[in-house]
C-alpha cells in the first residue's frame, strides 16, 4: 500500500540581503549563489519510509552547510546589550550574596547578615489559608490588578490603619513592593524627568510626622511632582516613633502613590506579593504596564494576604512579637558597637537594620588583604577574615556606613559581634613614608 505523506516543507524562497546595517558584518555577495533554497513539498506518495526519511537527512545536512558557509569566521555574532540594562547597577546584596555562595560551597560556616528577610516563619493562619487554596483549587489566573476579595481588604487596611480612603479599582496588587515601584516609575516618568531619592535609604530611620510636612508643603508648589512613598516597614516601628502615611496629609492623596507589600512584617518574602494605591489614572497604568509583563499576581498568595490582613489592626499579636524580638535584637547592636572604638551609631527607630559609621578605619590595612578604602572593601574584608556577611553602605547612598540586618536569631548576632570586633581591632594604619 502506498504510503501517504504530509508536506513537511512548502516551497520558501529566501530574500537577498542587500542591506549590511541589518546583520553587521554580513557580507553578502557571498550569499548570492544561495539566493533561493527550495524544500519542494511535492513528495513521491510510492516512496518508501526508509528512503524519505534518507532524503530528509539529507537535506538536513545540505541546510546545515548552507548556514555554516554564510555564518563564516567573517559573519560576527552582535551580542551588544541595550543601553537601558547597562545603565542599571547589580544589586550590592546580590553581588554578596553570591560570594558568600562560593564560601558555603567551600564548606566554610558563614553568617549572614545581609539580606532583609525575617527569619520569623509566616505566621500560621496565613499559611494555612495558602495551603487552603491550593487544596481548594484555587490555582488559577485572578484579575490582572488582584482579585477583588483582597483589594477590598487593601482598602479597609488602609482607611483604618493609615486613614486614607480608596476604592479597589485604585488598587493594583503585583509580585512584590520592587514591582509596584517598578512599575510607578515607568508609568509616570519620561526620559529626562528628574527623580529626587532620599539618602542614605531604607536603612533604619522613621520620617516623624512634621518632615514629611516640610515636604509636602515643596511638593504642593510644584504641580509636576509626585510623590513614591514606600511604607513596606510601617508596622517594624519602635516607639515613640510612628508611622504617617504621605498620603494622609492635607492635599497629598492626589499627589502620593503609595507602594506596600506582605514581606516584612508578615515574613512572607517567598510569597512574593505587594500593592500600589493611589489616583485611578496612575495605578491603572502601572497595571497596563504588569499586564503585559507578569499579568496577576498568585492567586494562592492572595488568599494568604486576605488572612494576612485579617489579623488584626497592624498584624495583631503575631506581628507584634516580631516587633518586641527585633527592639531586643537592635538594643543588643547598639551597645555592643558602642563600645568598639572609632564607631558612630543612631539608635534604628524602625525596620530590622543598624547602620553603622565605620570610616574612621578606612585607611587602615591588614596583612594579607590590603588596605580599607570604603565600605565595600570593608564589607570584603569582614567577609574573608571572619565570614560575617554584611552591605556596603554604598549600596544606600553613604560609602561612610555599612549596613546590619538583625533579622536573625540573637545567639547568631552575638557570634558576629564577636568576629566582628576580632577582626576590626587587627586593623592598623599603615606606616609613614619619609621623604
Amino acid at each position: 500500500m502506498a504510503a501517504q505523506i504530509s508536506p513537511i516543507f512548502s516551497t520558501c524562497t529566501t530574500k537577498s540581503v542587500n542591506d549590511e546595517s541589518l546583520v553587521p558584518g554580513f557580507d553578502s555577495q557571498r550569499i548570492t549563489k544561495y539566493t533561493t533554497i527550495s524544500f519542494s513539498s511535492h513528495l513521491n506518495a510510492n516512496l518508501s519510509i526508509k528512503s524519505l526519511e534518507t532524503r530528509r537527512r539529507r537535506r538536513k545536512q545540505n541546510y546545515s552547510k548552507l548556514v555554516t558557509e554564510c555564518y563564516s569566521d567573517q559573519m560576527k555574532l552582535d551580542t551588544s546589550l541595550g543601553p537601558r540594562v547597562n545603565s542599571v547597577n547589580p544589586s550590592k546584596t546580590v553581588s554578596l550574596i553570591d560570594e558568600t555562595a562560593a564560601l558555603l560551597e567551600a564548606g566554610i560556616p558563614v553568617i549572614r547578615l545581609a539580606t532583609g528577610e525575617s527569619d520569623f516563619d509566616t505566621p500560621a493562619v496565613i499559611a494555612e489559608a495558602g495551603i487552603n487554596a491550593i487544596r481548594e483549587g484555587y490555582t488559577r489566573y485572578t484579575s490582572n490588578a488582584g482579585t477583588l476579595e483582597l483589594r477590598t481588604a487593601i482598602c479597609k487596611k488602609l482607611k483604618e490603619e493609615n486613614h486614607i480612603s480608596y476604592t479597589p479599582d485604585e488598587i493594583v496588587v503585583s509580585n512584590g513592593a520592587k514591582q509596584s515601584t517598578l512599575q510607578a516609575v515607568l508609568a509616570v516618568c519620561s526620559p529626562g524627568d528628574e527623580v529626587i531619592i532620599p539618602a542614605p535609604f531604607w536603612v533604619r530611620a522613621v520620617y516623624p510626622r512634621k518632615l514629611l510636612e516640610e515636604i509636602a508643603l515643596v511638593v504642593a508648589k510644584h504641580p509636576r511632582l509626585l510623590v513614591v512613598s514606600d511604607e513596606t516597614y510601617e508596622h517594624i516601628i519602635f516607639s515613640p516613633a510612628t508611622h504617617t502615611s504621605f498620603a494622609s496629609l492635607p492635599g497629598m492623596w492626589e499627589r502620593t502613590l503609595t507602594v506596600n507589600g506582605f514581606s516584612k512584617a508578615f515574613a512572607m518574602t517567598g510569597w512574593r506579593l505587594g500593592y500600589i494605591a493611589g489616583p485611578k489614572h496612575f495605578v491603572a497604568a502601572t497595571g497596563k504596564i504588569q499586564s503585559q509583563s507578569t499579568s496577576g499576581a498568585s492567586s494562592i498568595s492572595q488568599k494568604a494576604a486576605v488572612a494576612a490582613l485579617g489579623m488584626g489592626y497592624a498584624g495583631g499579636e503575631a506581628v507584634s512579637q516580631m516587633v518586641k524580638a527585633f527592639r531586643e535584637r537592635r538594643d543588643f547592636l547598639v551597645k555592643a558597637f558602642r563600645e568598639l572604638n572609632g564607631v558612630k551609631i543612631s539608635e534604628p527607630q524602625g525596620a530590622f537594620y543598624i547602620f553603622l559609621d565605620l570610616s574612621y578605619y578606612y585607611g587602615m590595612e591588614v596583612d594579607g588583604f590590603g588596605l580599607i578604602k570604603d565600605s565595600e572593601s570593608l564589607c570584603r574584608y569582614l567577609l574573608q577574615k571572619c565570614q560575617v556577611v554584611l552591605v556596603p553602605g554604598v549600596a544606600f547612598g553613604d560609602d561612610n556606613c555599612i549596613r546590619i540586618s538583625y533579622a536573625t536569631s540573637l545567639s547568631t548576632l552575638q557570634t558576629a559581634v564577636d568576629r566582628i570586633k576580632k577582626a576590626i581591632v587587627t586593623l592598623k594604619a599603615p606606616p609613614a613614608i619619609s621623604l
